[in-house]
């Protein structure tokens, strides 16, 4: 249902309609799948559906002091290839690896849990995100006692169900949670209702901010790439809003 495999197969439908009887609705079709796949592709539209979800939570302020942990969720590594290569392959989010080592040298007694399993429902998902993210915090300066490891986890919602049992936070005690900040509600509001208090920590933003709702994209790729991921993400805070494994549709800043 993401927009790009949509309008492709409404195009493929309609071309291939245009042998038909139904030529006429074809032509409509391929011309709808063209215009539409411009529009996604070349106009801020993505930008339109991606602003609201990075724009809903503020940098974490380290004016508040240091945290006891920092809990990072899976995604920037891709297992499949990480596992045919024998090292670790980044994915567009491998920002979250660079944004973690950084907080985990800034503040030395906090630990570090990596969570993030193989998200494969049918492949074979032997490689472990998390096996892999030790080498390359480990790469980058931070030693391998310090790292917490769920291995796991297949989604968000057992990212924050299992990193709650093995984190076992204390009361009093301050978790940062880091991710992407377009996927920071979703996480957050799954977090809030498994029982994990975290404090929001964005990174890896995909725009520079609200001047970018008029910007048009010289390149298709990069505004098909936003309304995919924007869609996607908005796909999902709905279907856990509506299963009940968050409390709010689009939780903020403060609990809803």
């Amino acid at each position: 249902m993401l927009p790009t495999n949509f309008l492709i197969d409404i195009g493929l439908a309609g071309a291939i309609l245009l042998a038909t009887r139904f030529a006429s609705l074809g032509r409509k079709l391929v011309m709808a799948a063209v215009v539409l796949l411009a529009i996604c592709g070349f106009s801020p539209f993505g930008n339109w559906l991606l602003y609201p979800l990075e724009a809903r939570f503020p940098p974490w302020d380290a004016a508040r002091g240091a945290p006891d942990g920092i809990v990072v969720l899976g995604g920037a590594i891709d297992t499949d290839l990480s596992a045919a290569h024998g090292t670790a392959s980044f994915t567009a989010a491998g920002g979250r690896v660079i944004a973690a080592a950084a907080l985990a040298r800034r503040y030395p007694n906090a630990r570090i849990l990596y969570s993030g399993g193989n998200a494969n429902l049918i492949a074979d998902d032997a490689a472990k995100e998390a096996d892999y993210a030790v080498a390359v915090f480990e790469g980058l300066g931070i030693s391998r006692d310090r790292l917490i490891l769920e291995r796991r986890s297949r989604n968000t919602f057992e990212n924050a169900e299992f990193s709650r049992a093995i984190a076992a936070p204390k009361n009093g005690e301050r978790w940062l949670l880091l991710t992407s900040a377009y996927h920071m509600p979703r996480s957050v509001g799954i977090f809030r209702k498994a029982g994990f208090l975290v404090e929001p920590c964005p990174v890896d933003w995909r725009l520079g901010g609200s001047a970018d709702l008029l910007k048009f994209s010289p390149f298709a790729v990069e505004g098909l790439e936003h309304t995919d991921l924007a869609l996607r993400e908005w796909m999902g805070l709905l279907a856990y809003w509506m299963s009940g494994k968050t409390s709010a549709f689009f939780p903020g800043p403060v609990p809803q």
